[in-house]
């Protein structure tokens, strides 16, 4: 083979080799797990509230108000057609939820942890030799007129 087709075939080789590596540092750099992490448990924690709303909350309001078998029979009927509001009701309740555990998570919570984490690193720096003899005079002045 000769040196020009020998390049050749190498040149796509290497550029898929540098693909690759392109892909596996973006891949694996701590963020795009972090998101990955996040997503996971956000779908987890989606299916949770989901099966709640269906399954605990939707029919104990079912149970409260009117209807044949719960929510699910919740319809409303123009022109022979159904409207099923009552699935639509059950979605509102989820997401709902969703947004307040949300709300509370990202806000309150990781707010609430910001806020000590920048008290915890306001730490004032040590104080000057004219600062501390300041501070003594100051000190000596309020035992004095006390």
């Amino acid at each position: 083979m000769d040196p020009i087709h020998k390049i050749a075939s190498i040149v796509p080789t290497q550029k898929a080799f540098s693909l690759f590596e392109e892909f596996k540092s973006f891949a694996f750099k701590g963020n795009v797990v972090d998101l990955a992490v996040g997503v996971i448990i956000g779908a987890a924690f989606g299916k949770i509230v989901d099966s709640l709303v269906r399954h605990i909350i939707m029919p104990t309001v079912s149970v409260l108000l009117p209807g044949k078998q719960g929510y699910l029979d919740w319809k409303w009927v123009f022109d022979g057609k159904e409207i099923p509001y009552g699935l639509f009701l059950g979605e509102v309740v989820n997401f709902l939820i969703v947004s307040m555990a949300l709300f509370l998570f990202v806000v309150k919570f990781l707010g609430w942890v910001m806020r000590v984490k920048k008290e915890e690193k306001v730490d004032l720096p040590p104080l000057t030799k004219d600062q501390e003899l300041l501070t003594e005079i100051r000190d000596l002045l309020k035992e004095k007129g006390a």
